[in-house]
């Protein structure tokens, strides 16, 4: 089993870094905290590279993708700190709507919020044409119009909107089960994880090679030097169990649901950790809500607990491991 992205998978991740480099740097998500409207741009960018048709079948006007084809991508979004439904419109909803929808959803005219159900917040629910909630064992599909949002709530992460979410399952339509919901959008998380992991580290990377102490780069002493090798370990452990993920919902494995709270677990865990490290080699700097890196810790913090933090995925990892699912795939 190759676990390696193919070439043409790493240089579409390449050009979408180059874009978002260019049309979304950190003064433009600075500026979604301070309450800059969507203008629309950037979701442009994002349909022309592809991104919410990747996964479409040609047949309804997708490119006809896969999951490793998309999973590059998420974390190229990732490391920009993208806002908005990216994981839920790109990755959930093309597995999870009717045919009917694909169309739309692949012209990038269609955007999608997901919601746990247990949870009693939705992310992105007011910039939603569908949102697709957890009640029970099932998961539904609701268009806006159907659902009552209330006024926007504060959260830990400023570019990051959420809104608590009344509806009726009768107003919607079943699509999978509650689990198959979660699992996908833990595995899609995961990728945006992976991606943050990554911008602190390098942030961090370059900041303690211009910052100096005694004469020299603080990069230069082991209790900096440690702690950063220690978390880009950290990362590059879960890259490879993220990869397997994608490959497992692409394949529809049996397993898919245990690799996906693997994954989840592990990018949360190193998500976590970058942070972390990232903060104290910045020193006091790190705190600042004017220093960028701050921005980008606020969004690792809150999507390490979206759809089940750590512990919970190693909880359900241990149910599986005593309880494995079938060999047959459904």
């Amino acid at each position: 089993m190759r676990f390696a992205l193919s070439d043409e998978q790493v240089q579409a991740a390449a050009s979408l870094r180059g874009l978002l480099a260019r049309d979304f740097p950190a003064t433009a998500l600075r500026a979604r905290w301070d309450g800059a409207p969507d203008d629309g741009a950037l979701w442009s960018s994002l349909c022309e590279m592809g991104l919410p048709s990747m996964l479409v079948p040609e047949a309804h006007g997708g490119l006809g993708g896969d999951e490793l084809d998309l999973v590059s991508l998420l974390e190229e979004c990732g490391r920009a700190a993208v806002p908005g439904p990216i994981v839920e419109t790109c990755w959930v909803a093309p597995r999870s709507l009717s045919a009917a929808r694909l169309g739309a959803l692949a012209a990038g005219s269609l955007r999608v919020a997901c919601g746990d159900g247990e949870a009693p917040l939705v992310a992105d629910a007011g910039e939603a044409d569908v949102l697709l909630l957890c009640r029970g064992d099932e998961a539904f599909a609701l268009d806006r119009a159907r659902v009552e949002l209330s006024a926007r709530q504060p959260s830990v992460d400023g570019a990051r909107a959420l809104f608590e979410v009344r509806w009726d399952p009768r107003d919607g339509e079943a699509i999978c089960s509650a689990d198959e919901l979660r699992a996908r959008m833990a595995s899609g998380l995961a990728a945006v994880l992976l991606g943050l992991s990554r911008r602190m580290l390098d942030m961090t990377s370059e900041y303690v090679q211009v910052r100096r102490q005694f004469g020299v780069p603080v990069g230069s002493f082991q209790a900096v030097k440690h702690p950063l090798a220690t978390a880009l370990v950290r990362l590059s452990v879960a890259r490879p169990v993220l990869l397997r993920a994608a490959y497992s919902l692409a394949r529809r494995d049996p397993a898919r649901a245990r690799h996906a709270s693997m994954a989840k677990a592990l990018a949360a865990e190193s998500a976590l950790l970058s942070a972390r490290v990232a903060l104290q080699a910045h020193g006091a700097i790190g705190y600042s809500f004017e220093h960028d890196l701050h921005l980008f810790m606020k969004r690792a913090w809150a999507l390490s607990a979206a759809f089940g933090g750590p512990l919970e995925h190693r909880a359900k990892i241990a149910a599986h491991l005593f309880d494995p699912p079938p060999t047959e795939n459904p």
